[in-house]
């Protein structure tokens, strides 16, 4: 399938979660919204740890009833796009997801072997650092948001340093800066 690009949203201090949990800060204009739909369009699957699956399960199937304009959008592309979803815990998903939880390294290089568009790794920081251990990211994608959370949870746990390259920046309706990165070397 490709490349795996991580796709994640955080705050100007660094979160992709407030204090207490809190996802309610994202804003997305319609030149973000295009975008985002744009990428998820072009991607062969999309893979998400066991805790954001959990969010993208419940909310996704009912989103058009309980959503902005970007979320009915994104609802239908998300019902027939492939998912995957890593995990240690889970032995199955509905919505015809594929679990994966053993031989991640393994399992995840075959994926990529496989023809179709790349994988769209989107959400939290758990399935991202698994995979980042392993050199398996090949493109991170984060979009920074004008808030300042003061707190949470960072988008890179505490690890070991990471060179990365930056590749490309956009900015999205006078507010949202996207940065393209690469692993250097």
């Amino acid at each position: 399938m490709g490349k795996i690009i991580y796709w994640v949203h955080q705050s100007v201090d660094g979160f992709i979660e407030g204090p207490n949990g809190e996802f309610d800060w994202p804003v997305m204009g319609a030149e973000l919204s295009a975008y985002s739909l744009e990428q998820s369009e072009r991607a062969g699957a999309f893979v998400y740890g066991r805790k954001v699956w959990e969010v993208m399960s419940y909310w996704w199937p009912r989103a058009e009833s309980m959503s902005d304009a970007h979320g009915r959008a994104f609802a239908p592309i998300w019902r027939r796009t492939p998912k995957i979803v890593l995990s240690r815990t889970l032995e199955s998903a509905d919505h015809g997801a594929r679990v994966i939880g053993a031989d991640l390294v393994e399992q995840v290089a075959a994926l990529r072997a496989e023809p179709g568009g790349g994988l769209l790794l989107t959400g939290g920081s758990g399935a991202a650092a698994a995979l980042t251990d392993h050199g398996l990211i090949d493109e991170y994608q984060v979009v920074v948001h004008p808030v300042v959370l003061g707190g949470g949870k960072p988008v890179f746990p505490p690890k070991d340093r990471l060179a990365l390259r930056l590749v490309g920046s956009r900015s999205f309706d006078g507010a949202s800066v996207l940065l393209r990165y690469e692993r250097a070397g």
